[in-house]
């Protein structure tokens, strides 16, 4: 029964997150940590929404970058891309999906040499501006 709670727990925070709302600040970068488990050292570093990122032998790129206005609960999300690449192999993908800031081992990547977590959004989105055009002439009846 726990199981079930906790696959319920996530499959809705997982929804919620997705189905981001309307609300939602939109941002063109990812603030990303990792961790070398080898070496012990952590780094951070910023994954442009749309390009990739090298981590290692991990390829990064992040999709999106949304985080909560600051009047609601503090939460910052990335939809992230991660493969490893191998000189000689074929890329491996190790994880697609959402990362929560406030809850990294709810989504995480799974590897053995590598951690990678999402700490914060940067560089918000301006919204297009529309366009000003003139006003079209009033149709006014003929007399």
């Amino acid at each position: 029964m726990r199981t079930g709670l906790r696959a319920a727990f996530l499959a809705t925070g997982l929804l919620a997150a997705a189905s981001a709302g309307a609300a939602d600040q939109v941002f063109d970068k990812a603030i990303l940590e990792g961790m070398d488990k080898i070496s012990g050292r952590i780094i951070k570093f910023e994954a442009p929404v749309g390009q990739s990122v090298r981590y290692g032998t991990l390829e990064i790129i992040a999709r999106t970058c949304r985080k909560r206005p600051p009047e609601e609960t503090p939460e910052s999300a990335a939809f992230l891309d991660i493969w490893e690449i191998k000189t000689g192999q074929a890329a491996t993908s190790l994880f697609r999906g959402w990362m929560f800031a406030s809850s990294p081992a709810l989504s995480a990547l799974e590897h053995p040499v590598y951690d990678v977590w999402v700490v914060d959004c940067a560089v918000p989105v301006e919204k297009p501006q529309p366009e000003t055009q003139p006003m079209p002439p009033e149709n006014k009846p003929r007399e």
